[in-house]
């Protein structure tokens, strides 16, 4: 088994070490808004969840060259964002929006979605998303040393989960049809395979 000293290596071969070995990532496409009132959207994988008491996700979004992205700037200032869940249908248009633009151009724009108003927050979301989940920030960190890019590690906390009625049934969500899709390495997802159950220890 190989034995690798991270401290050695470059941002990118740890880059790849982790993002190849942590499989498959969910994604989380996540609307936000600018002081100047522009609608960004973009997809993170460094993504998961915190607690479900109070309901709690996370984000870790990465710095380049330092400068922290639209959109940490913008949850960090506005304090509200919507989390929507990658999926299938989704995920051809989601993917446009990793293209870099200028904060004043909006992705939700350049890849034709379509925004509909939040219940309790100002930030809306986007219609194509079976689920999504209206966030107000509940804690940001700058981590990384000065040797490093940094990253903002984003805790949200859901306000309000919107879910399309046909993937639930008695408080659950049907896992086939949300059809959630996964990030692995370099241009690859993965989309739900096959499902198996584990009784968990008494």
């Amino acid at each position: 088994m190989l034995s690798i000293d991270p401290s050695k290596n470059t941002e990118r071969e740890n880059y790849k070490f982790l993002i190849g070995s942590i499989v498959p990532r969910p994604i989380a496409f996540v609307t936000s808004m600018s002081g100047q009132g522009i609608l960004n959207g973009a997809p993170f994988s460094y993504f998961n969840i915190v607690s479900s008491n109070p309901p709690m996700i996370s984000l870790a979004i990465q710095r380049t060259a330092g400068r922290q992205k639209d959109t940490a700037r913008n949850i960090i200032e506005l304090k509200e964002f919507v989390v929507h869940v990658v999926d299938e249908n989704n995920v051809e248009e989601i993917n446009k929006t990793a293209a870099s633009l200028p904060p004043n151009e909006s992705e939700i724009e350049l890849a034709n979605l379509t925004p509909v108003e939040s219940v309790k927050i100002s930030v809306p979301g986007i219609k194509e998303a079976k689920i999504r989940m209206e966030c107000i920030l509940e804690q940001s960190l700058e981590l990384g040393g000065q040797d490093s890019p940094g990253v903002d590690l984003i805790i949200g906390k859901v306000i309000q989960f919107h879910i399309e009625e046909e993937i639930y049934e008695n408080g659950r969500i049907d896992p086939l049809g949300l059809g959630a899709v996964s990030r692995l390495a370099g241009t690859n997802y993965a989309k739900i395979g096959e499902i198996f159950s584990i009784e968990r220890p008494k």
